[in-house]
């Protein structure tokens, strides 16, 4: 019962198969996630739905990358790690910036220093940011916009670091080159 089905747009449940066949035109692909999340139509499409709103916000490729990256790995999602050090590879990321979030050292820039800092203790305080961090990020450049979209961003992660904890989604071959142990 706990072995998760990874559909292909032929097996999903037919909610699922449009948006299957969307990433597959996209990426030439079924990535695994997709294919696990398919089982429930309404999870995919709001996960999908969620990184839309994510990637439409006001932050710019390395702090999307920021945000991703550092909930991916404060969850330690063994997919999510190598899957998002190739988008930020695709999306023209300073390699630089991965592999310090990558392995938890410092960032090269304050701002994203504070981005960094801010939504990990959004993570790690469940929402309980201490007055002191948020006036901190404020004071590196961000507003109230910003950390209504770290919730964002944190919103479609919990769906997908989660359900690759509890799927084990095997990393797709295409980010195996970014394999990653928490």
């Amino acid at each position: 019962m706990s072995n998760f089905k990874i559909h292909s747009v032929e097996s999903a449940p037919e909610q699922s198969q449009p948006i299957l066949e969307g990433a597959k035109k996209q990426m030439g692909r079924v990535p695994g996630l997709f294919g696990v999340l398919a089982e429930s139509p309404n999870t995919l499409k709001a996960y999908t739905q969620l990184h839309q709103a994510f990637s439409d916000s006001s932050f710019d490729a390395e702090e999307l990358t920021v945000v991703w990256q550092t909930i991916n790995v404060e969850h330690e999602c063994h997919y999510c790690v190598p899957a998002h050090t190739g988008i930020a590879h695709s999306m023209k990321v300073d390699p630089a910036i991965t592999e310090a979030l990558r392995n938890r050292t410092a960032l090269p820039t304050e701002k994203l220093q504070a981005l960094h800092d801010f939504t990990l203790s959004m993570v790690r305080n469940r929402g309980n940011v201490p007055e002191s961090e948020m006036v901190a990020f404020f004071e590196a450049g961000y507003g109230q916009q910003q950390v209504l979209e770290v919730i964002l961003g944190l919103s479609q992660k919990v769906i997908s670091n989660y359900v690759n904890r509890v799927a084990k989604t095997p990393v797709d071959k295409v980010f195996e080159q970014f394999a990653w142990q928490g």
